[in-house]
């Protein structure tokens, strides 16, 4: 039976959840702030956490922050759960390694199946079978999460990183927005897919000699994008 830890100062919220998942089949443990919860991910890795975006003392994203800083906890499904709606928000949150987020007052069913499907496509997830991907002077070193221009190292953040890698291990395929929010940030479409060309436009600033006129992550119009073969 799959365990979720639910992470929120309000009491209602995570009685609300709990039983939501314990409907749909998990075992819970509820907490009511960051630093309890974090002391208990080290001593058992749950299946997946349903975090509050705001607590007193360790907020979710520092929470966040500190788990995906972690290898040994990087891997575990984040959903985040915030009564904020702002699309700069989300993106912040998916930006720093959340998997996804269900803005409150949330339906039950849904949250149980958010959840489910984190730990599917978490299950799903398989070590790349190409660790180095070299094209038109970026190399690309998977297990070293390195990337670099022409020898010169460029700093990514974990999703440009994937955002990249995904494009570049299929060279001139087509990618939807759909599917490269389903492949990197590993969330369904709900109709905004502005997270995708956001980061793009931070690869090309990044990679592209001239972000305005790219050569590297070339736009299909009506279609998505592909990486130059």
């Amino acid at each position: 039976m799959p365990l979720a830890y639910i992470v929120d100062d309000e009491p209602h919220i995570r009685r609300l959840a709990s039983i939501s998942l314990k409907d749909a089949g998990f075992d819970t443990a509820e907490f009511s702030d960051g630093a309890t919860v974090l002391r208990a991910v080290g001593q058992q890795k749950p299946d997946a956490i349903l975090l509050d975006w705001m607590m007193p003392g360790l907020d979710g994203m520092e929470v966040l922050r500190q788990l995906r800083a972690n290898p040994a906890t990087r891997p575990v499904p984040i959903l985040m759960m915030t009564a904020r709606s702002d699309e700069v928000d989300r993106v912040l949150g998916l930006e720093l390694g959340a998997d996804d987020y269900v803005t409150k007052p949330f339906s039950v069913k849904e949250l149980a199946a958010r959840v489910r499907a984190v730990i599917r496509r978490q299950e799903y997830l398989t070590p790349p079978q190409e660790q180095l991907l070299k094209s038109n002077g970026i190399t690309l070193d998977y297990a070293r999460r390195r990337v670099t221009k022409n020898n010169q190292p460029v700093e990514l953040t974990q999703k440009e990183f994937e955002l990249l890698y995904t494009l570049m291990k299929a060279p001139g395929r087509v990618f939807t927005r759909e599917m490269l929010l389903d492949t990197v940030w590993k969330i369904d479409f709900y109709g905004d897919t502005r997270t995708v060309d956001v980061h793009v436009r931070y690869l090309r600033q990044k990679l592209e000699d001239e972000p305005d006129n790219p050569k590297l992550i070339l736009t299909v119009r009506g279609a998505g994008y592909r990486f130059r073969d």
